[in-house]
């Protein structure tokens, strides 16, 4: 008499450092637009301004580094309105930020899903991702509101040139290193969590070594190489140089940026991917 197989599936983890699930995450695409959905109207539930709020921050911002970096300290802002000046950098800048801050601490603001449900993990960076390019296409609406009040009430002229059509590759790119980035901080965080604390100052202190307070042309020489070897601050540059004509822009910089992400988000992926694993047991 046969007797009969005790299962009929054998079920095995993929610990492959490379099975990275890509097609997982193409399959779980409706989930990826659902919490896009969610962390977009979260952010402005229960508030009185409401959406307001993605132009009132960095009006407030731009006003203040106006009256403290361009009135006080007369930094200069290679002959552009102090306002355009630093409402480029603000806007470049802040998309960067918070796909860094908010993708660093994934592991642990999301652990009570990660430990009920299974689902492609990528997929919580990559709405975090997709999410604040909403509020990033938002802001860069009232940039170009703010260029168009300049020209055409100000009287002063822009040289905006060719160099704009680069616009996607910047956001991509900006995109690309917040994400990679973020997924090395998230997976050291599961182990040391002093380092969630630390990124909110860290972001902070690492903007003053970028070019968004002042352009680079003004930047000592001593200093310039360390600032220059920030990957933001090429992608600065180009965003002045092609919206307003004003800025130091540099195929080779430019070149080093999209080197430096791409070594990034290929660390981050696969950091990440190993750390979901057994990140569980130690958040």
């Amino acid at each position: 008499m046969n007797q009969q197989p005790l299962h009929r599936w054998n079920i095995k983890p993929h610990t492959s450092l490379f099975d990275l699930k890509f097609r997982d995450v193409w399959e779980y695409r409706d989930l990826l637009m659902l919490l896009v959905r969610r962390d977009f109207i979260s952010f402005y539930k229960q508030t009185i301004l409401g959406p307001l709020w993605f132009f009132i921050q960095p009006l407030l911002q731009t006003l203040m580094f106006t009256f403290v970096f361009g009135r006080l300290a007369g930094i200069s802002t290679d002959g552009l309105p102090p306002v355009l000046f630093y409402l480029a950098g603000i806007t470049a800048w802040n998309y960067f930020a918070d796909c860094l801050t908010k993708t660093s601490t994934v592991f642990r603001d999301n652990a009570h899903i990660f430990g009920k449900v299974y689902f492609p993990r990528l997929i919580m960076p990559l709405s975090i991702v997709v999410s604040n390019l909403v509020r990033f296409g938002v802001q860069m609406l009232l940039f170009i509101v703010v260029i168009a009040f300049f020209y055409f009430f100000k009287n002063i002229p822009f040289a905006p040139n060719s160099y704009i059509l680069l616009f996607p590759v910047l956001v991509l790119i900006m995109a690309a290193l917040g994400l990679g980035a973020g997924m090395i901080i998230s997976a050291l965080t599961t182990k040391y969590r002093d380092l969630a604390f630390l990124i909110t100052f860290g972001i902070q202190l690492l903007m003053y070594a970028t070019t968004v307070i002042y352009p680079l042309s003004s930047a000592e020489p001593q200093f310039r190489p360390y600032i220059e070897a920030n990957p933001m601050t090429s992608i600065i540059e180009c965003f002045r140089y092609g919206f307003l004509g004003k800025g130091t822009f540099s195929w080779t910089s430019l070149g080093y940026s999209a080197l430096v992400t791409l070594i990034m988000l290929i660390v981050g992926t696969l950091i990440f991917n190993k750390v979901e694993k057994d990140f569980v047991d130690t958040v």
